[in-house]
């Protein structure tokens, strides 16, 4: 087993990423798996994405895994570097292999769409708490972790318990919870998965799996009900929006996440101050989007919204920047695409309700001259 580079003291970095990234296959034209004729190579992984789409809007950020010693892993380890992630602590396995899967053209909630995973037994599998190296995930402002790793084996449950527990100056901790039922091996499932949520300062949870995995209806506010634990939960409600709740001050245990006023992360060893008291829940509507696919379209959201947190930016904002980092995604085919540039993004946000009410983006639109208008970009739709 060998690590892609030096093990040297790792720098404290913006956005530190954990979790399993695969080979994936794009169909080269919509239909079955059985009649699709080729496909063309990409990447895919649900922190990983993150990990690229923060880079890519500026920020520092490692991604932390474990991939086979073959050419699929060398791929992924070049490939996500070549965003400008930091990839010198993915450990190499020589016994498993690297993940790969096939997927339709087809949106991910209809019948038609169909995924194929090859992940049993791969070398991301064996995270262990002693097989990745614990100082490099804990040097950043932000670890962002997903309960896909979860899932993956008992070794990778044990890692993201350790990495989850109560810590002194331990980096914020961002989980999305990503239920994904057939991945795990027993009905434990979703019992794990809250027992992993309450133990993050930040949570990102879709209403539908809060239904899913632990039966809560009502609304996003029965989630919270069910979630008080976290500084702050983001309930993503699909085509309509997302509802972000805060916390109030003091109300983490010892251990938790060093943070600064309004609940942005600090580097480690820094000076904290007390949050303010807690704030409504803020909902910021979905944008009106031509959707291409919808794959990594959750991840792009969670990386937006953790930009705009790294900036510090008022909740409606944030919540804006992870539906504008969606959009980017929403209109491409692959599970990543460039977000837009960062004054172009302000400008967007930046909108008054009607105006960010009636903008409609489609295929393109992050290429669109930022010293545009919004008029240039939006239509009633």
């Amino acid at each position: 087993m060998t690590a892609t580079g030096a093990r040297n003291a790792p720098d404290v970095v913006d956005v530190v990423a954990l979790g399993e990234s695969m080979v994936t296959f794009l169909p080269s034209r919509p239909g079955r798996l059985a009649d699709v004729p080729s496909f063309d190579r990409g990447i895919g992984g649900a922190e990983s994405n993150v990990a690229c789409a923060l880079a890519a809007a500026g920020h520092t950020t490692r991604w932390v895994g474990r991939v086979g010693a073959d050419g699929f892993g060398d791929h992924l380890v070049e490939a996500i570097g070549g965003y400008g992630v930091d990839v010198s602590h993915v450990r190499r396995d020589p016994r498993r292999p690297t993940g790969v899967y096939f997927r339709t053209a087809g949106d991910r909630s209809t019948d038609a769409h169909e995924v194929a995973y090859y992940r049993a037994g791969s070398a991301a599998s064996a995270m262990s708490p002693a097989g990745v190296d614990l100082d490099a995930l804990r040097a950043g402002r932000v670890l962002h972790l997903s309960g896909i790793t979860a899932a993956l084996s008992p070794d990778c449950l044990d890692l993201l318990r350790e990495l989850t527990a109560p810590r002194p100056g331990r980096p914020l901790i961002s989980f999305d919870v990503n239920h994904r039922p057939g991945l795990w091996r027993d009905t434990h499932g979703p019992e794990v998965l809250l027992d992993l949520a309450r133990g993050a300062d930040l949570v990102f949870v879709g209403e539908d799996e809060a239904e899913e995995a632990w039966g809560i209806t009502g609304g996003p506010t029965r989630i919270r009900e069910a979630l008080p634990e976290p500084q702050t939960l983001v309930v993503k409600q699909g085509a309509r929006g997302a509802v972000a709740f805060r916390h109030s001050a003091g109300s983490r245990a010892a251990g938790a996440a060093r943070v600064g006023a309004d609940g942005t992360p600090q580097a480690p060893g820094r000076a904290t101050t007390p949050r303010p008291a807690p704030a409504p829940a803020t909902f910021e509507p979905a944008l009106h989007v031509d959707v291409v696919a919808t794959t990594g379209a959750g991840d792009a959201f969670a990386a937006g919204f953790l930009s705009a947190t790294l900036r510090d930016l008022p909740v409606r904002d944030r919540l804006r920047h992870g539906h504008l980092t969606a959009a980017a995604t929403l209109t491409v085919p692959g599970d990543l695409a460039a977000p837009p540039a960062r004054a172009h993004a302000d400008r967007l946000a930046a909108l008054d309700d009607t105006a960010w009410g009636t903008l409609r983006l489609g295929p393109g639109w992050t290429r669109a001259d930022e010293h545009e208008g919004p008029e240039k970009e939006a239509r009633t739709p």
